[in-house]
């Protein structure tokens, strides 16, 4: 069995190159904002079309023809959603785009509560920082809606992937320098 510093050091240099590819996806997704929202609409509805289909068929399986009536009707619900969100991604957008303002605020609503009962802890103000800010944020998506929607998902998706990134050419520059040690 070998040990995560060897593992580290033997799959180091890929988890460099990996790193760079999401870097310069993740670069590409923010050049590209509206063509990446459309991406991730498209992906999302085939899934939901995908998991209506097997629930569809799944229903064929159940014990009771009441129990497999209602899973019929939620899978084909599925399979609706899911091309509705095909055939209007930029509709779809939009919407995922206000749950997003919703979450943002919500979340950031209960950050800044949490940190006010954790202080004077070590971190509270960092806490408090997240609230504001994802408060903020929620706001600022919401006061642009529904424009911020043909932006705001490729926006987030590439700052995703530049971090995702560079927490692998982080770990990879671990594993270079692991093995160096090791020899």
């Amino acid at each position: 069995m070998t040990s995560p510093a060897q593992q580290l050091k033997r799959t180091g240099g890929l988890a460099q190159v990996l790193g760079i590819v999401l870097v310069v996806l993740g670069v590409l997704a923010l050049g590209a904002p509206l063509i990446t929202g459309l991406a991730v609409a498209y992906t999302v509805g085939f899934l939901i079309i995908v998991s209506g289909v097997g629930q569809t068929f799944y229903a064929f399986q159940a014990e009771s023809w009441q129990d497999g009536i209602l899973k019929f009707l939620l899978g084909a619900l599925g399979v609706v959603a899911g091309v509705l969100v095909v055939a209007h991604p930029l509709f779809s957008l939009g919407w995922l785009t206000l749950v997003l303002a919703a979450y943002f605020f919500i979340d950031g609503i209960f950050g800044v509560i949490l940190a006010l009962q954790v202080r004077p802890e070590r971190g509270w103000g960092w806490l408090l920082f997240s609230g504001v800010v994802a408060v903020l944020a929620g706001i600022l998506i919401w006061r642009q809606w529904p424009v911020s929607g043909a932006w705001l998902v490729g926006i987030l998706v590439g700052i995703k992937l530049i971090f995702a990134g560079w927490a692998m050419i982080a770990t990879g520059s671990v594993g270079h320098r692991l093995g160096r040690a090791m020899e």
